[in-house]
């Protein structure tokens, strides 16, 4: 079987280096090879001002829309606040088993809580987020494993409880 290709399409203004990092995350992760995209598109018709956040299956659809030459998967990065209609907020999501993946820095910063915060500590929780909506655009479902990449998160604290790899179950369920 042929080896996957990764695409990170970030759709915000990442450093190089943040993006760097996440993609040799992503590469070691899932051994495959990784390409890193900057796309420039207006998001403004993603807002809903009613919520004052972004609609992230609408922005998940436009990324999945998008042709990035041969990819296997695709996941799109964004610094926006994310919400879908049944939760009030989401750090990612992806089609399982699917193409595309999105994910948002935009709760992960410890200054959004009013707390010091750190680069370091945005690219950990940033890296495992990717990784988790990998995993799913892979056939993983959320595993009970406490540190596992994979373990549902819906607090920031969550998402540091977690190593940014999958545990040898979900690395043993791996689907290319």
């Amino acid at each position: 079987m042929e080896q996957p290709t990764i695409t990170i399409a970030s759709f915000a203004r990442f450093r190089k280096e943040f993006l760097d990092e996440i993609g040799m995350a992503v590469q070691h992760e899932f051994h495959c090879k990784v390409s890193v995209k900057e796309v420039y598109l207006d998001l403004s018709g993603f807002f809903d001002p009613g919520r004052r956040q972004y609609n992230g299956d609408a922005l998940l659809k436009m990324v999945d829309s998008i042709d990035f030459n041969g990819s296997t998967k695709v996941i799109g990065l964004f610094n926006v606040d994310l919400f879908i209609p049944i939760l009030t907020y989401i750090f990612g999501q992806a089609q399982l088993g699917g193409r595309t993946g999105i994910a948002s820095t935009f709760r992960l910063s410890n200054k959004r809580y009013g707390i010091e915060d750190g680069d370091k500590l945005l690219i950990d929780r940033f890296k495992k987020e990717v990784i988790h909506e990998l995993g799913h655009q892979f056939g993983l479902i959320h595993c009970h494993a406490p540190i596992c990449v994979m373990r549902s998160s819906t607090y920031v604290e969550d998402i540091d409880q977690k190593e940014p790899e999958l545990c040898s179950k979900c690395s043993s369920e791996l689907h290319f």
